[in-house]
């Protein structure tokens, strides 16, 4: 249900407890909130926005290119206790079917088969800094000032993959042109199926997705340092809001909050839950 709010309390800003936020107004580009807006902060999972896009705006890319999952893949996710879209050794996959199993439920292996695919050079790990490279090639040209990325997945041994809300909400915006994108993390579930028959069920970490009215996405990310993180967006009408919050405890409510406060309304939300054995992000 969604009621309009009082210009008295829509004028105040919302109050979260995140470290850093920010809101956009897409269609304009106009920012319309923020908290600590160029303060760099980890950003964990949501790293692999970036991820995806370095792979969609790759010039020529086919999506539908087959790439076949290596041990390597699932050694690393394995080693890392990291967020997996359980890629079995030998499958083959799709480039798109790969940005859902990066996307929905946070696949590291997914990230990392990406990484391998779409980097340059003769040996894997010369290939995913290749990556990572041109990750932060794309951030320089998005005029992403204080964005750094050292890994495609936002597993950071050096802790400096960073970014700030201003940063975050502005390649989302951008990520948000890509038709395929916007298809990828608008989907609460998905089912995808590998060229020998193994089909693969995969869903969306983010659960602002089917709770709040009129969500398009966007990306969770959790760790130690960073905390919880969400990008998201949401539109109404012709309206599309982007928001982000990073290290923030109460990310779903504090989005809703932040949503409702663009949109100038009070929405009732209950959380979409995940089933057993999902993965949480």
């Amino acid at each position: 249900m969604i009621t309009p709010t009082t210009t008295a309390q829509a004028a105040t800003g919302p109050s979260v407890s995140a470290k850093g936020a920010f809101l956009l107004d897409s269609k304009p580009n106009k920012t319309l909130w923020s908290k600590s807006a160029d303060t760099k902060r980890q950003m964990a999972s949501t790293t692999k926005v970036m991820t995806a896009v370095v792979v969609l705006e790759t010039r020529g890319v086919d999506l539908n290119k087959k790439i076949t999952v290596k041990q390597s893949y699932r050694d690393y996710v394995a080693r890392n206790g990291a967020s997996t879209a359980d890629l079995r050794t030998g499958d083959k996959l799709t480039v798109r079917q790969l940005l859902y199993g990066l996307m929905l439920p946070s696949g590291c292996d997914a990230a990392y088969a990406l990484a391998d695919t779409f980097g340059t050079g003769s040996t894997q790990a010369a290939r995913t800094k290749s990556f990572i490279s041109k990750m932060n090639k794309k951030a320089s040209d998005l005029g992403m000032r204080n964005t750094t990325y050292d890994s495609f997945d936002g597993v950071s041994r050096a802790g400096n993959n960073l970014t700030t809300p201003r940063d975050s909400a502005k390649l989302a915006r951008r990520a948000l042109g890509n038709s395929t994108f916007g298809a990828v993390v608008k989907a609460t579930s998905t089912k995808q199926k590998a060229t020998n028959g193994r089909v693969y069920t995969w869903y969306n970490t983010n659960q602002l997705l089917g709770s709040y009215s009129g969500a398009i996405g966007i990306k969770t990310g959790t760790g130690s340092v960073a905390g919880p993180c969400l990008v998201f967006a949401a539109k109404r009408g012709d309206r599309t809001v982007v928001g982000v919050v990073l290290n923030d405890a109460n990310r779903y409510t504090d989005a809703k909050k932040m949503l409702d406060w663009a949109f100038k309304t009070r929405t009732s939300m209950k959380l979409r839950t995940l089933p057993a054995g999902a993965e949480q992000d």
